[in-house]
């Protein structure tokens, strides 16, 4: 199958790296999805999301146009959008640790996102503290009215995902030395991603949303479920560190 064309340039890989961690954003780092709390709140609500959602986890929709009616809801600014999720959304609170280990370890760590970057950049640097320009952002892109109303522009506007994700993984899969890569995701923007890696994460969530562990379930891709980021550091360093192999870790798979 033809890869899907991006309208939007990619940052290099990491072709050096023996092991590569890349990570949805919204509701994976982020307790809350972003783009959730903006339609929850100030779009056509939580019903009418989380129905679209399961549409696209029975195959009736496209994420796509799923996630555009959603952003459509929307009837806000987008500096005031911003400034509200800057107020409202906290990361995972181990998060940091787990991105200071990869660091310190010289583990690249890649966020690859359904979201449009300058959201991502504003809350990431708001909740981790660190500045945005140290971490690789793969993302949608945002186009901004007279109005100050937004419109997501997707990253591969002819795919039904808008943004691939499988795109930011293979290219590490046609490499001479093959890295190991894990993925960490949670929700129906992931599912392009879940075959393609070597370890994938699916987070388990307190509100019960957990379409990526359903669909890996449904399609018999072995998962490791984690609530918060310090469950998967010491599985990911074992790897990092020579003391398990990626098929020893996926011995803990619920299938």
């Amino acid at each position: 199958m033809e890869a899907p064309k991006s309208t939007l340039p990619y940052p290099p890989i990491h072709d050096k790296s023996k092991v590569v961690v890349l990570s949805d954003w919204d509701g994976t780092i982020t307790m809350t999805d972003t783009n959730d709390h903006l339609t929850d709140n100030l779009g056509f609500g939580f019903e009418k999301r989380r129905a679209l959602n399961l549409e696209v986890l029975a195959g009736r929709k496209s994420f796509r146009d799923a996630f555009r009616e959603m952003l459509e809801s929307v009837n806000m600014p987008l500096d005031e959008c911003i400034k509200l999720l800057k107020q409202n959304i906290q990361i995972d609170p181990t998060f940091k640790k787990f991105y200071e280990w990869c660091k310190t370890h010289a583990v690249p760590l890649v966020i690859v996102s359904s979201g449009m970057e300058p959201i991502i950049r504003a809350v990431f640097e708001s909740t981790v503290g660190v500045e945005s320009s140290e971490v690789d952002i793969i993302c949608n892109s945002i186009k901004v009215n007279e109005n100050g109303k937004f419109e997501i522009l997707f990253r591969h506007p002819e795919s039904g995902y808008g943004h691939d994700k499988s795109q930011a993984i293979l290219p590490y899969r046609s490499l001479p030395h093959k890295p190991i890569l894990f993925f960490f995701g949670d929700g129906v923007s992931d599912l392009s991603a879940a075959q393609h890696a070597d370890v994938l994460f699916a987070k388990d969530k307190p509100d019960g949303e957990n379409d990526l562990a359903a669909y890996c379930t449904n399609m018999g891709i072995k998962h490791l479920t984690f609530k918060h980021f310090e469950e998967a550091l010491p599985i990911v360093a074992s790897v990092v560190e020579g003391r398990a192999t990626v098929e020893d870790v996926l011995k803990a798979s619920p299938i």
